[in-house]
């Protein structure tokens, strides 16, 4: 750890060393040094709570300075003081970050194989998708060997009624979140896209129904897409996989039932597997 430490203090004094240029340079250093600083000292505290001294000794920085380090990083919910003690310990906000990915990162192994398979046997690129409140975030995707292929849309986030992952997670919001969602204005990305709250509503019947959803060209033109619902361990809606291509060549001539059945067989094997998983992992705790 001491060597990491001096690693980083040199980092520090070259960060200091650039700031001599003055200006904008000098608040941009400032902050990377902040920044860095602060990561220090959350590393110093991931073995269990720490006073205010052994932290600057581990980090060697001056204690004031790490005392209004420690002071930030409370407010920010990342830090806590022990109650009843002087020493600080990781907070609440870090934990549940930290545990947010988890899931994503479980997720992510469990629908990867399916993915590649729907990619190589649809011949389109397919990925993974969450909800983030009103918006689908795109969380992975397997590529195909076309050279014409969509952008990769991983770390994208989208309104969710434009696009198939989309409309199969918001058929599966409890009542209540739909009616808030479909009170506020929807907006239109293409003259395909469906922004009548009545006949959005009417569509997710259909999608809740046939347990998939197709879009063509309603988020952008020039692209079709297909989905099904993934759920976790419990039971509840999780996530969906998705399949989308060019337009002029997805679906063309296939049966877009078949192909939707296809894309929610492999969702179903999923959702199998996690909540196999889930049930293991219940057991293992025990």
């Amino acid at each position: 750890m001491g060597s990491t430490m001096r690693n980083r203090a040199v980092s520090w004094n070259v960060s200091a060393a650039y700031a001599t240029f003055g200006g904008p340079v000098q608040r941009f250093m400032a902050r990377v040094q902040s920044i860095e600083r602060a990561f220090a000292v959350l590393g110093a505290l991931a073995d269990g709570p720490v006073g205010v001294s052994e932290v600057a000794a581990r980090v060697e920085l001056p204690k004031s300075t790490v005392a209004r380090l420690l002071a930030s990083l409370t407010t920010e919910g990342a830090v806590e003081r022990v109650t009843g003690d002087s020493r600080y310990r990781l907070g609440g906000r870090l934990v549940s970050l930290a545990a947010s990915i988890q899931p994503t990162r479980s997720l992510i192994g469990l629908a990867r194989p399916h993915l590649v398979e729907l990619a190589s046997e649809l011949g389109e690129a397919a990925g993974l998708s969450i909800a983030d409140g009103f918006e689908v975030h795109y969380i992975d995707q397997i590529e195909t060997a076309h050279q014409v292929r969509i952008r990769d849309w991983t770390g994208s986030r989208v309104a969710m009624h434009a696009v198939s992952s989309g409309l199969v997670l918001l058929a599966h919001l409890p009542p209540s979140t739909l009616d808030a969602f479909l009170v506020r204005p929807i907006e239109r990305f293409t003259p395909r896209t469906t922004t009548d709250p009545s006949t959005l509503r009417a569509r997710l019947r259909r999608v809740r129904s046939d347990g998939y959803a197709w879009v063509h060209e309603e988020f952008a033109e020039g692209i079709n897409s297909v989905a099904a619902p993934v759920a976790d361990e419990s039971g509840a809606i999780a996530a969906a996989i998705h399949v989308h291509g060019p337009a002029y060549r997805f679906p063309g001539d296939a049966d877009e039932r078949a192909i939707g059945q296809r894309v929610l067989a492999a969702a179903g094997a999923i959702s199998q597997r996690a909540r196999r998983d889930g049930r293991r992992n219940a057991a293992d705790a025990r």
